[in-house]
C-alpha cells in the first residue's frame, strides 16, 4: 500500500526552507546614479507634488493600483481557529501568492495585535490610502460583521470579506450550474443552509439577492426563527427576518425534509444517509466544512443526491474561493471601483458559473477547477462591467 504523504511535515520544512511565501520586487532600476535620481530623490518630489495636488494620482503614479491589504487578527483561521495574529501569518502570506498568482494581484499581509473592533477599522482607515483595496480574512464572526460594515463607511476603496463573500459567490456559482444538472429554478427551490457564521450569513444574503425565495438557516441549536431566544446574536435575528417563512422549527433533520438543496458550512458528519432521502427528488448537497464535511459525497449519492459538491480537491465539484476573489479584485481595480457590492458578487458567480458549456457540463462537473486559466478573466470582466453598471467605477 502506498503511503500516504504528510502534508503538513512537507510544508514545515518548505516553510523553514522559503522563509517566506512573498517578497518585495522592485519595478524602477536603480542601478546608476541617474536611474537613482528618478526613482528617488531629486527626482522622486515631482510625483509627490503632483500627488499632493491630486491624492488620485496616486494610483497612477505608485503601485497603489494594484495592492490588496490582507488584514487578520489570527481569530478563525482555516481549521485552526484563534491562533494569534502570528501564527496566522503562513496563511495571510498564502493568501497573498494566491492573490498574485491567480489574478496578478499584489497583495501585503497585515496581521493585528488587537480582537478590538475599533483598533482594526482604525488601523485600517488609516492605512487606506496607500491601498486600492482591503481583503479581511479569518476574523470570527459576529465581530467581522462590524468591522466590515465600518470599514465600508470610512474607506474610499473595496472592502470584501473573503470568508464571507468570497465563499458566497462561489457556492451561487456551484449552485447555478447544479441547478443546470437538475432542471430546477432559482426562484422556486427550498435551500436548508446548515451553519450561522460568516460564511452562511454571506451565502444567504447573496442568494437572496439572486432570486431565491426559501431558505431555512439551522446553526448548532437548530432551526433559527422568529422569537428564539437560545444562542441568539445580532446576524442570526437579522437572519430570522429574512429566511424560514413557513415558521419552521427544531433540528436539522426537520429543516432538511422535503428541500431540494443542502448547503453546509458547519460542522463534520452532521448528515446522514437517511436525512438525505428525505430530501426532494435529485438532491443537490454541497458539504463544505473542511477537512471532514457534512457528509461524505458517497453517503449523499446512497441518500439520492444527484449533484455533491465539497470543499476538498480530493473529490469532485471543489468549491474553492480562489475561483471567485482574485478575479474580483483584479475586475475591481481594473475599473478603480470603490465598492464591492452584490452585484459584482453575483457577475463573478455568473462568470464562473457560464465557464462550463452545456456540452461538459454534467453531476460531477459543476466547477470549473482551480487552474483553469480562463477564470480570472472572466470573472474580472464581469465584475468590472457590473461596476461600472452599478455606479462604483471610477475609470
Amino acid at each position: 500500500m502506498e503511503k500516504k504523504r504528510d502534508f503538513g511535515a512537507e510544508s514545515l520544512q518548505k516553510h523553514e526552507k522559503w522563509q517566506g511565501k512573498i517578497e518585495i520586487a522592485t519595478r524602477a532600476p536603480v542601478d546608476s546614479s541617474e536611474a537613482l535620481s528618478l526613482a528617488y530623490t531629486p527626482g522622486v518630489a515631482a510625483p509627490c507634488l503632483a500627488i499632493q495636488k491630486d491624492p488620485a494620482l496616486s494610483y497612477t503614479l505608485t503601485r497603489r493600483h494594484n495592492l490588496c491589504l490582507v488584514v487578520t487578527d489570527g481569530s478563525a483561521v482555516l481549521g485552526l481557529g484563534d491562533i494569534g495574529p502570528e501564527a496566522a501569518m503562513p496563511v495571510m502570506e498564502g493568501k497573498c501568492a494566491l492573490f498574485k498568482a491567480f489574478g496578478d494581484v499584489d497583495a501585503f499581509p497585515l496581521c493585528l495585535r488587537t480582537k478590538d473592533v475599533d483598533e482594526i477599522v482604525n488601523t485600517v482607515a488609516l492605512l487606506a490610502g496607500s491601498f486600492g483595496g482591503v481583503n479581511l480574512e479569518d476574523i470570527s464572526a459576529p465581530r467581522c460583521f462590524a468591522i466590515e460594515k465600518r470599514l465600508k463607511e470610512v474607506c474610499d476603496i473595496p472592502v470584501f470579506h473573503d470568508d464571507q463573500h468570497g465563499t458566497a459567490v462561489v457556492t451561487l456559482a456551484a449552485l447555478l450550474n447544479a441547478l443546470r444538472v437538475t432542471g430546477k429554478k432559482l426562484a422556486t427551490i427550498r435551500i436548508v443552509i446548515n451553519g450561522a457564521g460568516a460564511a452562511a450569513v454571506a451565502i444567504t444574503k447573496l442568494l437572496l439577492s439572486a432570486g431565491v425565495n426559501h431558505i431555512t438557516v439551522c446553526d448548532s441549536r437548530g432551526i433559527l426563527y422568529k422569537g428564539r431566544t437560545e444562542g441568539m446574536n445580532a446576524s442570526k435575528e437579522e437572519l430570522t427576518g429574512l429566511t424560514n417563512q413557513e415558521g419552521l422549527q427544531g433540528g436539522l433533520a426537520e429543516a432538511i425534509k422535503g428541500a431540494d438543496v443542502f448547503i453546509g458550512v458547519s460542522a463534520p458528519d452532521c448528515v446522514t444517509t437517511q436525512m438525505v432521502q428525505t430530501m426532494q427528488e435529485n438532491a443537490i448537497v454541497f458539504a463544505c466544512a473542511n477537512p471532514t464535511p457534512e457528509i461524505y459525497p458517497e453517503d449523499a449519492k446512497a441518500g439520492g443526491a444527484l449533484v455533491v459538491a465539497t470543499g476538498r480537491s480530493d473529490f469532485p465539484n471543489q468549491i474553492n474561493n480562489v475561483l471567485a476573489f482574485p478575479g474580483i479584485f483584479r475586475g475591481a481595480f481594473d475599473v478603480r471601483a470603490s465598492d464591492i457590492n452584490d452585484a459584482m458578487n453575483i457577475a463573478a458567480a455568473r462568470a464562473i458559473a457560464d465557464l462550463i458549456g452545456d456540452d461538459a457540463l454534467s453531476a460531477d462537473y459543476i466547477m470549473p477547477r482551480a487552474f483553469d486559466l480562463r477564470v480570472r478573466d472572466a470573472v474580472a470582466k464581469a465584475v468590472a462591467q457590473a461596476a461600472r453598471d452599478t455606479g462604483v467605477a471610477r475609470i
